[in-house]
């Protein structure tokens, strides 16, 4: 998954560290990331690449991480694809991208873009916030609000019957390869509850004997992806939730279709699962 750089060590531990000249910068705007032009893989631009155009950058950036030894920090500034050899891609890049470090860091990189762009005021008091210099967290000097970066549970479910796997297909989105039964948790609900209830709402079965598998972070939605396989508990008529789902069947073991990538926790479920593995 998206997650596994191994041997390479992910460190998101904060550090109040000014930037040098050969730690990494990342640079969005909108969907799109900064990287080098000449690179088929995602290169992503030091300090020192941009030190005569823009000298100022690391007293602008924002520790992020590091992986490894290496630092990356967060630039705001707009417009740095003016420089020679630099340009602006879509972030659908992080999904096709073959060493998932540097996916992993870029896509991480953009989920704290979204959140530092997402709360520049305190929702108590409208006052701007501040970054802390201690931890990860912004706060208002004005009525004392802390905000951290939010993270929602969602639970990723594998129904089966036997020796058939539930693929499911998303009404009105994008992506149209198979999926798992999927759904965030609620207020008030466990992981579990959740399970039944989105199993429930969206092809009308009951589930039993509930097996937790794997979790993932995934940035791309701020979301924890917990991962749970369960078997059919009665009939097997499905009713789907059209606003939700545009198909939802029953597919045999060996029918199932090979994964294409392994980057989600669903497409990982789904070969385990083809591969008789659970």
């Amino acid at each position: 998954m998206i997650q596994d750089i191994e041997p390479r060590i992910f460190n998101n531990a904060f550090k109040n560290k000014k930037a040098e000249p050969h730690d990494l910068f990342l640079a969005y705007d909108g969907d799109t990331v900064l990287v080098r032009e000449d690179k088929e893989k995602l290169w992503y631009p030091s300090f020192a690449d941009f030190k005569e155009e823009y000298p100022e950058l690391p007293d602008e950036s924002q520790f992020l991480f590091s992986i490894d030894d290496i630092n990356y920090y967060l630039v705001e500034k707009k417009g740095l694809d003016t420089v020679p050899g630099w340009s602006y891609v879509t972030t659908n890049r992080f999904r096709t991208e073959l060493k998932y470090w540097r996916s992993f860091a870029g896509v991480v990189g953009w989920q704290l873009n979204r959140w530092y762009e997402n709360h520049r005021f305190c929702s108590r008091c409208s006052k701007e916030l501040v970054h802390s210099q201690k931890e990860r967290m912004l706060y208002c000097k004005a009525c004392g609000f802390q905000v951290y970066p939010v993270i929602s549970p969602c639970v990723i479910v594998g129904v089966y019957n036997g020796d058939k796997l539930l693929l499911t297909k998303y009404a009105g989105r994008a992506y149209r390869r198979f999926a798992l039964i999927a759904g965030f948790a609620e207020i008030g609900e466990t992981l579990e509850q959740t399970v039944h209830r989105e199993v429930q709402e969206e092809v009308g079965l009951k589930v039993k004997n509930l097996q937790f598998y794997k979790s993932q972070p995934w940035p791309f939605t701020d979301t924890l992806l917990v991962g749970i396989f369960a078997e059919l508990d009665g009939e097997d008529t499905i009713t789907i939730q059209e606003d939700e789902l545009s198909l939802a069947v029953w597919v045999p073991r060996e029918d199932i279709p090979p994964a294409e990538s392994n980057i989600s926790l669903t497409s990982e479920m789904m070969e385990a699962f083809r591969k008789g593995l659970v």
